[in-house]
């Protein structure tokens, strides 16, 4: 008897481990979201399983500056990446402190399964 391709796939996944269907998360930053920091020299990105660091990237945005009305976005250049030992944290070091602002730490990863998710983290610098 044959089985139509996307029962057997269905079949496939179903005994697939958990791990391999999982997609990566972020469980944690630093700062974390929507906190209030004071001058951050590094920002650091947790996820729940261990990252591909060729599949990930992060950009650090400025979204509103104290006493400028209409602040249009700024990207932040000034910092470096490098991961963890276990591949689960980026940390971003910046080669200056953040100034007094809004900003969103945007990123993209990729863990075993391969699909890339996206999410972003806001908080404030006073």
């Amino acid at each position: 008897m044959r089985y139509p391709a996307f029962l057997t796939a269905l079949a496939l996944t179903a005994l697939a481990p958990p791990a391999l269907l999982a997609h990566v998360e972020l469980a944690a930053s630093t700062p974390a979201a929507g906190a209030q920091s004071k001058a951050p020299k590094t920002i650091t990105l947790t996820f729940s399983q261990p990252v591909a660091p060729a599949s990930a990237s992060a950009s650090i945005v400025m979204t509103a500056m104290p006493g400028m009305a209409n602040h249009g976005e700024m990207t932040i250049r000034n910092f470096t990446a490098s991961w963890s030992a276990d591949g689960k944290t980026m940390t971003l070091t910046l080669k200056k402190p953040l100034p007094a602002g809004s900003y969103d730490v945007r990123w993209q990863a990729a863990a075993a399964d391969g699909h890339a998710m996206t999410g972003s983290v806001s908080f404030d610098v006073s």
